[in-house]
């Protein structure tokens, strides 16, 4: 049916010359990362304190809103 058609005097694929490549390093084990008590210390304070943080600030938006109803509530009474 449809066949290709090839070149009646194929020309030979140019060879390229490769210069020979630096040989690569050694592959080293996995990279161990020194990590110092004093950091790991810092980072768990930083943590506790943040939390600490947190909680106040949500504990402080509570009793807030608490004191907004019952605020509320009083005047309501007292308009009544």
């Amino acid at each position: 049916m449809l066949l290709p058609k090839y070149p009646d005097n194929p020309t030979p694929p140019a060879e390229h010359s490769h210069a020979p490549a630096a040989p690569l390093p050694a592959p080293r084990g996995a990279s161990q990362l020194n990590v110092s008590t004093g950091a790991i210390a810092t980072v768990l304070v930083g943590g506790v304190v943040l939390t600490a943080l947190l909680t106040a600030v949500a504990v402080s938006a509570i009793s807030v809103a608490v004191a907004a109803v019952v605020l509320r509530s009083l005047l309501r009474d007292t308009r009544r």
